[in-house]
């Protein structure tokens, strides 16, 4: 851990901000993966959000492990079909996009994450919504702002599960993929 993955993991700022950085091993291909993984008890809102960045970068090799995933990471409430219309309009095509949100990517190298993967999930002074929701910011290297990821908490058991995902915005295309690069 560096320098600065330790400021990242302090205590909140006085004004309100706060950052974790959540890193993987490996990144899940299966719910089986998934759920074997620390992060995956859920009682982290900054790892929910972190898992579902993992979890997306699924979507272009096998549809349905990344939405059996995300239907994990939803809990109660599985994707509908205008969900999955979402996730395949975002997705076809850009499955860079959430690779982006990892540490050590950029257009320049395809979006090539380093491993371990690293992705820092954000808390600003407005990110509660009420006691029970939670909008966390991530940010992506092809992007000059960075993107929402809604996480909700289930009181009975303390588990914080995604409610809505709002990072897949389009963003820089790949060195690799431009024409004018």
């Amino acid at each position: 851990m560096g320098i600065f993955d330790q400021f990242r993991n302090s205590a909140p700022q006085s004004s309100g901000n706060y950052a974790e950085t959540i890193s993987f091993d490996a990144l899940p291909q299966t719910l089986t993966q998934l759920q074997s993984m620390p992060q995956a008890d859920l009682h982290s809102p900054y790892a929910t959000a972190a898992l579902a960045i993992a979890v997306l970068c699924r979507y272009g090799e096998n549809v349905d492990d990344c939405l059996e995933m995300l239907n994990f990471l939803r809990g109660p409430r599985p994707l509908s079909p205008m969900d999955k219309q979402f996730l395949r309009d975002r997705l076809r095509g850009k499955e860079y996009v959430p690779l982006s949100y990892f540490e050590g990517t950029s257009p320049q190298n395809n979006y090539t994450p380093s491993v371990p993967y690293r992705v820092t999930v954000k808390k600003n002074p407005y990110s509660e919504q009420g006691e029970d929701f939670l909008t966390l910011w991530v940010h992506s290297s092809g992007a000059d702002s960075d993107r929402i990821v809604e996480v909700r908490r289930k009181p009975s058991t303390g588990q914080w599960f995604l409610w809505e995902i709002k990072c897949l915005s389009d963003i820089r295309i790949p060195v690799a993929a431009d024409p004018w690069a």
